[in-house]
């Protein structure tokens, strides 16, 4: 099999997912979620210094909306993936924040799955959350699922803001509709797109890989 060049290329010949294809990429583009995405568009105005948790059920766009806000403040993005979040990760990555971002004014450090880091991670949080060692224009954004893991002096140092599923329910039929009309021959019978939302749950990642089965299956 012949490999691909770049990421354009990639795409011809592996094509994304739906869930890649269409993950939005500005807050405004973000289903339900009103709260955190006000919070984040308000925070764009005038970014700072600042951390955030965000959590919530899996499939909701917790990650998505932190790159969302990265792109709009033009910041460079630091992510530390799910169970990497270790004491040496978090002093490397602090490092790399004292230089200068690669365009923009911001660091943007994004750790997934933040429920899932060791206590002794935790604690070398705290000092860099407060005023006692701070990476100079660092924003530091978790997301979790649940917080009851979670060091109440973790807890503290961010602004917590929940993603709930109610909130996306709504929207989830208009969007799976949407993605039908561009991705779907015009003569294909349409799905019951509510009831395909309801399946899921409001989790946007399974209704669309569930979607996304439809299509292959015409």
């Amino acid at each position: 099999m012949r490999k691909a060049k770049n990421k354009q290329q990639s795409e011809l010949i592996f094509p994304a997912r739906l869930t890649e294809r269409y993950r939005p990429e500005r807050l405004v583009d973000f289903i339900g979620m009103e709260r955190p995405k006000k919070v984040f568009q308000a925070f764009a105005q005038n970014p700072r210094s600042e951390a955030f948790l965000l959590w919530g059920p899996s499939g909701l766009g917790k990650t998505s909306m932190a790159l969302a806000l990265a792109k709009e403040i033009g910041a460079e993005i630091h992510h530390i993936a799910s169970q990497q979040c270790t004491v040496d990760a978090i002093q490397e990555v602090s490092r790399r924040c004292w230089y200068v971002p690669m365009g923009g004014r911001f660091h943007v450090v994004l750790v997934d799955e933040a429920d899932r880091m060791t206590n002794l991670a935790q604690l070398a949080l705290l000092s860099k959350l407060d005023a006692t060692e701070p990476s100079p224009n660092t924003i530091w954004i978790f997301t979790c699922n649940e917080t009851s893991g979670l060091e109440r002096r973790f807890l503290s140092r961010c602004k917590v803001l929940e993603f709930d599923r109610k909130t996306v329910k709504a929207g989830l039929s208009l969007l799976l509709r949407r993605v039908w009309r561009q991705e779907a021959p015009a003569t294909a019978p349409l799905p019951d797109f509510d009831l395909m939302a309801n399946f899921s749950g409001g989790n946007v990642r399974d209704a669309m890989n569930n979607l996304e089965l439809e299509v292959m299956a015409l």
